[in-house]
């Protein structure tokens, strides 16, 4: 996973690594997009939960028109909004964001998803896991966890001063 700043076209407004990852490991959700059959873009709101290195989990339902478009195209792009202060009377809006650019898995094994599912109630529900556990192994064959496999991302802030 290449954390690169280098494409950011505003270099004077770069998220320094440390506080990219700590976005990536505390926000709660982000938006996953893709690319359909035909060219169609899709981008979809998502809790998700970071393994710690390179990849990030997603569960959702085993059928779907986010499915189908990661069927067409598993490369994806996710991106994060962290941090955001609309500031009306200077016209502009403080913000820090990260995008994270890479390829979809789907069809892991059941140790792989059941390892996911933990992450994500550690992070999601840390004060219902036991409950948590037990409503995930029974509804477990309705699930599928997706696994974005992370190849570049980068970060970006605005600060306002005074």
């Amino acid at each position: 996973m290449k954390f690169d700043n280098s494409d950011v076209r505003r270099q004077d407004r770069l998220l320094d690594e440390d506080r990219a990852a700590q976005l990536l490991r505390t926000a709660e959700w982000g938006v996953l997009s893709m690319c359909g059959d035909g060219g169609e873009p899709y981008g979809v709101p998502l809790n998700y939960v970071w393994d710690g290195g390179s990849s990030l989990y997603i569960h959702c339902a085993p059928e779907g028109r986010k499915l189908r478009c990661l069927d067409h195209e598993p490369r994806a792009s996710f991106c994060i909004v962290g941090h955001v202060n609309l500031l009306p009377a200077k016209f502009t809006t403080e913000y820090e964001s990260i995008v994270l650019s890479g390829t979809v898995v789907r069809g892991l094994d059941d140790e792989e998803k059941h390892h996911a599912l933990e992450l994500l109630l550690d992070k999601l529900s840390p004060h219902d896991k036991q409950v948590g556990m037990t409503y995930a192994a029974k509804s477990f064959h309705r699930v599928e966890i997706l696994r974005l496999d992370i190849a570049s991302w980068s970060g970006k802030r605005k600060a306002v001063k005074g």
